[in-house]
């Protein structure tokens, strides 16, 4: 399967790396790495991890990784994943 970062994802997830980077950009782009890491690694098991709390279906998943959430859709038909939320402490972030 391939990666689709869509615009959605990738403005929260640079927004959350420059306010960590403001205390210590060493751990920002660690965080950053680390994250980018583990969706990379969803091409191989893409149902491995949770189905999404915030939507009912179990085309849509999401990666927890130190309490922030990545939502991602799996897209069998297109054969590809799109990685597209990023929250943590949002209510109803994706309505």
């Amino acid at each position: 399967m391939r990666l689709k970062i869509l615009t959605s994802f990738k403005v929260k997830l640079n927004d959350q790396v420059e306010f960590i980077a403001k205390d210590k950009p060493s751990a920002a782009r660690k965080f950053k790495s680390e994250i980018i890491g583990r969706i990379k690694a969803l091409t191989q098991m893409p149902y491995k991890n949770r189905k999404s709390i915030f939507f009912d279906r179990e085309d849509i998943r999401e990666i927890i990784y130190k309490g922030y959430i990545v939502v991602y859709k799996i897209n069998e038909r297109e054969n590809a994943i799109e990685v597209f939320g990023l929250t943590k402490y949002e209510d109803n972030p994706f309505k």
